[in-house]
């Protein structure tokens, strides 16, 4: 702990040049960064493919006068998204995922026990406040309402006081920022595809600034996989999406081809996966086997229970001729 400590103490803040750092253009508009990353700072991903809501992110680090909450469908990368933007900008990132359990002390910190005596070990939250950074909360509307309304003094950018620290007293950081991540907007789920979460508290929901993320569209996928799967004939790599937007559909309830839903669905990460898979099982089609049904079950099909798993490999084999592979 001693070691990180020290790292986080010599980071030091930057001007950098948001149009240089997120579009490659010089465009003279400033964004506060970090010199160099750090331990905590997410490794930039060159194959990920950035969502129209990180627009809103992006204004967002710039001038953070609230707290930023990202919510979304399950696979359409809200946390990722958050992490790869402050990748950019060498921020370190500490992150916790709510649960109906977790308490206000787990994310400040607790005392311990080093070489006999008792210290005290400052949680992701302080360490963000203290140093500056991102503090990530995922799937903060599985949180406890009770539990959320204690952040309220500090999303308001109050300072935070760690009475078993000796009452110490932590001024946010310049560069701290406050992030949540969740499948619903806090107002408890009409779906019925999030089991678990909670409607959380209005004046706790009333200090965030909120962004809705949905999936890329299928011409964002379609050339990520003419870049991620090339071998795979361009028609058949459009039909991967055109598949994997109606199994999203079918889990949000909204097919109009089927009236049923299901427990699993695609993430761009699940469906370059897929595809993957699909390229390496190739040989397979010379022993009978169609790959690219064989790929699903792998990438996706096993996640299912037995019923739905059927139902998708036989989506798969109407949409996928054996020709196709």
């Amino acid at each position: 702990m001693a070691d990180t400590i020290t790292e986080l103490e010599t980071l030091m803040p930057k001007d950098l040049d948001a149009g240089l750092i997120f579009s490659g253009t010089s465009s003279g508009k400033k964004i506060k960064g970090f010199e160099s990353p750090c331990s905590f700072t997410p490794s930039i991903n060159s194959d990920y493919l950035y969502h129209e809501s990180s627009r809103d992110v992006i204004v967002w680090f710039m001038n953070s006068a609230d707290p930023f909450y990202l919510f979304g469908p399950a696979g359409s990368g809200k946390t990722s998204l958050i992490k790869q933007l402050a990748a950019k900008l060498n921020y370190p990132v500490f992150s916790v995922t709510g649960h109906s359990r977790l308490e206000f002390p787990d994310m400040v910190g607790h005392l311990t026990v080093q070489n006999g005596n008792m210290i005290f070990q400052h949680g992701p939250l302080a360490l963000a406040m203290k140093y500056g950074g991102v503090f990530l909360l995922d799937e903060i509307d599985l949180l406890d309402p009770a539990t959320a309304a204690g952040l309220n003094g500090m999303l308001d950018g109050e300072p935070l006081c760690i009475p078993e620290n000796g009452s110490e007293i932590i001024t946010p950081h310049p560069l701290f920022r406050f992030a949540a991540t969740a499948n619903t907007n806090g107002g408890s789920d009409e779906t019925g595809l999030y089991q678990g979460t909670l409607r959380q508290n209005l004046a706790f929901m009333d200090r965030f600034w909120l962004c809705e993320i949905n999936y890329p569209t299928a011409e964002a996928e379609e050339n990520l996989l003419a870049f991620k799967a090339k071998n795979l004939p361009e028609e058949l790599r459009k039909k991967m999406v055109e598949f994997a937007n109606e199994v999203r559909k079918l889990f949000m309830g909204e097919s109009t081809d089927f009236n049923d839903t299901i427990e699993v669905t695609f993430s761009t990460r699940t469906l370059i996966r897929w595809a993957d898979l699909t390229v390496r099982f190739q040989p397979l089609a010379n022993q009978g086997v169609q790959p690219i049904t064989y790929a699903l079950d792998r990438a996706l099909g096993y996640r299912a229970t037995r019923e739905t798993r059927s139902f998708l490999n036989e989506l798969a084999q109407r949409i996928f001729p054996v020709t196709d592979t």
